[in-house]
């Protein structure tokens, strides 16, 4: 009964692991008794939007061979910290933190940062956002906090609370109107100073909104932060692909894995008549993956209800759940979480720090 049963969730293929739950090592336990079988599933991405659709479809696959037996799925999260640059040691109370780069101003880089943390938060993780952009913080405003301030406590900095997602930025500390003429030793420091005197609380996932180029900010977080992997943000425009392609080179130079692209400004979507017309090109965020080997996360289009929700602090995944743009959102967290389940452990995360007293 046990093979009959692995034969039938072979037949099930993940869209987001883009494997069958076997070979991605999700099966946890198996149990058949006289009336019930039992399935343990463990999965390294959150799912909570489609967890019914996974359990009504491994149901329909088992029902056949059940003979009458009740089946019993218990499908769970459970994200692990991954590896990133080896050598470096853990944020606290961070599993993995995610950089969202693209080595060109102007992309929407800051627009997807955001909802993709707000996306993953509300299918079941725990995350947390920094805006690393000391020149041009906006992630204030796109999460509708730019009056906040964050609270010092023992040494530490309380992170802003928004939207299920623990967030931190220059903006919190300073006033909008305030200009941030610093150089570029002092960026390095207030980076590291953001992103280790705040006192996140338990983060699955730590977003990082990179500032356009490959500078000071980049080389910090990528030379002094163990960045588990890089998401590349682009246009399908030729011109943007090519410094986009720098920050891609920057990365693999700096040996923080690319974990895949996402084209924003894939099309424009008229709001009045509902024409769809590509302005910057097409096909330049797949054309990058497959030049680099990485996986192709998603297309977000050129729609003016995202850019004035984000804007006035209400994100559409946040506002809008079950929109066509939310649900793209949706997609693009989903598969690249999925792909970073998939990447090497850091089974250190395990273990407690030993401390030996002479």
């Amino acid at each position: 009964m046990r093979q009959e049963i692995e034969a039938k969730l072979l037949q099930y293929h993940d869209p987001y692991l883009d494997m069958d739950l076997l070979t991605a090592r999700a099966i946890q336990h198996i149990e058949v008794t006289v009336d019930k079988i039992t399935i343990d599933i463990k999965l390294g991405y959150p799912f909570a939007s489609i967890k019914e659709d996974m359990l009504a479809a491994l149901t329909a696959l088992l029902k056949p061979i059940a003979q009458g037996r009740t089946i019993d799925i218990k499908l769970s999260l459970q994200i692990d910290a991954h590896v990133g640059k080896l050598g470096m040691s853990r944020l606290a109370n961070v599993k993995n933190i995610i950089a969202v780069g693209s080595g060109k101003g102007g992309v929407g880089k800051s627009l997807v940062a955001v909802n993709l943390a707000l996306t993953l938060a509300k299918e079941g993780a725990e995350v947390g956002l920094l805006d690393a952009d000391i020149y041009g913080p906006s992630q204030p405003a796109m999460l509708g906090v730019v009056a906040e301030r964050p609270v010092f406590h023992e040494k530490s900095l309380l992170p802003i609370k928004r939207h299920g997602i623990q967030s931190m930025s220059i903006g919190y500390l300073i006033d909008q109107e305030t200009p941030m003429v610093w150089r570029g030793p002092m960026l390095g420091k207030a980076l590291q100073q953001l992103l280790q005197d705040t006192r996140w609380e338990a983060l699955d996932y730590l977003i990082v909104d990179l500032p356009p180029g490959t500078g000071d900010i980049q080389l910090t977080l990528c030379q002094k932060i163990p960045v588990s992997c890089a998401v590349i943000v682009t246009t399908p425009q030729d011109l943007a692909l090519l410094d986009v392609r720098r920050a891609c080179e920057m990365f693999n130079k700096l040996h923080v894995p690319l974990l895949g692209v996402i084209e924003n400004m894939s099309s424009y979507h008229c709001s009045q008549c509902g024409h769809e017309e590509a302005i910057f090109g097409t096909g330049g965020g797949r054309k990058l993956a497959q030049e680099y080997a990485l996986s192709f996360l998603g297309s977000i289009p050129l729609a003016s209800s995202i850019r004035e929700t984000t804007d006035q602090g209400r994100p559409p995944v946040v506002t809008e759940p079950d929109h066509q743009y939310a649900k793209l959102f949706d997609q693009i967290a989903r598969k690249a979480a999925a792909t970073l389940a998939l990447q090497p452990k850091d089974y250190s995360a395990k273990f407690p720090k030993i401390v030996v007293r002479g």
